[in-house]
């Protein structure tokens, strides 16, 4: 049985268009047509999620909040952002930032079909 939080951005994640799962380095990754919008980690002990995030977004998050955001390693000089998962997130913001992340990632089509 997966963690409370797997099992929530995987819902969150797989309710996007044409989204689909797929284990890699360990953890699950997020894909449309196999490019990854969001992976969700747990390397460093705490849970995580990694979603990209538009030129700028980055610092503003982090700086507002480094307890919940971070720039995640391998991703993040490509401006992505990683949000904790394990200390009572907030799930509206949590899918916020996985919708913006797809929107990013996906094909203009699909990304003009979420809100």
């Amino acid at each position: 049985m997966d963690a409370p939080e797997t099992q929530k951005l995987r819902a969150i994640c797989l309710d996007l268009p044409e989204a689909s799962e797929k284990l890699a380095w360990g953890d699950p990754t997020f894909r449309v047509r196999d490019k990854i919008f969001a992976m969700e980690k747990r390397g460093d002990g705490r849970v995580s999620v990694w979603c990209k995030a538009p030129p700028g977004s980055q610092d503003v998050l982090v700086s507002a909040d480094p307890e919940r955001f971070f720039v995640p390693p391998y991703v993040g000089h490509k401006g992505w952002v990683g949000m904790r998962l394990d200390e009572n997130p907030n799930w509206s913001e949590v899918a916020e930032i996985v919708r913006r992340s797809y929107r990013l990632i996906a094909p203009k089509r699909l990304a003009s079909r979420v809100d």
